[in-house]
């Protein structure tokens, strides 16, 4: 075999059960799984941007844009119960006698669906879809504060070791702000320090 021939697979496994195969042209057979350009029941993809890697406090992600067959479609992609489904994203190398992959296609994306945003015109119906990495999950505030006794308890009951875990600093989940007023030591410690250098102050005034 002298050449091959790169496609992009993508898989969206929605969260009521229903699954989306598609590539960038004609159909791959990749396994027991069939990945078409285009989707009957939902439509296919317009365009989509580089995937962006994450810097700092920001994670990977991208975005594409969807040509849903109808508004039913657009509404089903974008009902709340839909966000996190789950997406995948690979290149995979195709024979072009065979129209195989080549060995395993390499993974290029695993995250889910964040957001949607119908965009409705003249003979035009596109469904922008914003897709993070699962890595986004870190940074929402609740996620990881578990430090508590009754979630504790939740995962080894009867263990009591968190019952007498008092008097610690506020816990902050990875990934998050800390939140302002939310550290009562460290309102103390500020107050006291103002205080000691208002003494300071009034003795040299006074003396």
């Amino acid at each position: 075999m002298d050449r091959v021939i790169l496609s992009g697979l993508m898989k969206i496994e929605l969260r009521d059960g229903r699954i989306i195969r598609l590539c960038d042209g004609g159909f791959v057979l990749w396994g027991a799984e069939i990945f078409r350009s285009s989707d009957t029941q939902f439509g296919m993809i317009g365009s989509m941007q580089a995937l962006e890697e994450g810097v700092g406090d920001e994670v990977p992600a991208f975005q594409l844009t969807f040509l849903p067959v109808s508004t039913t479609a657009a509404a089903d992609l974008s009902a709340p119960g839909m966000q996190g489904s789950r997406a995948r994203i690979w290149i995979a190398e195709i024979n072009p006698d065979s129209g195989l992959p080549v060995g395993t296609p390499d993974l290029q994306f695993d995250g889910m669906i964040d957001r949607t945003v119908l965009r409705v015109g003249l003979r035009k119906r596109e469904l922008d879809i914003e897709f993070v990495s699962y890595s986004e999950r870190l940074f929402t505030i609740v996620e990881g504060n578990t430090l508590a006794a009754n979630f504790h308890k939740s995962v080894y009951p009867g263990e009591l070791g968190e019952d007498n875990a008092t008097g610690l600093g506020v816990g902050v989940a990875w990934g998050t702000e800390a939140q302002p007023g939310g550290n009562s030591q460290t309102i103390w410690t500020s107050i006291a320090a103002n205080t000691a250098a208002m003494r300071e102050r009034m003795d040299g005034f006074l003396g």
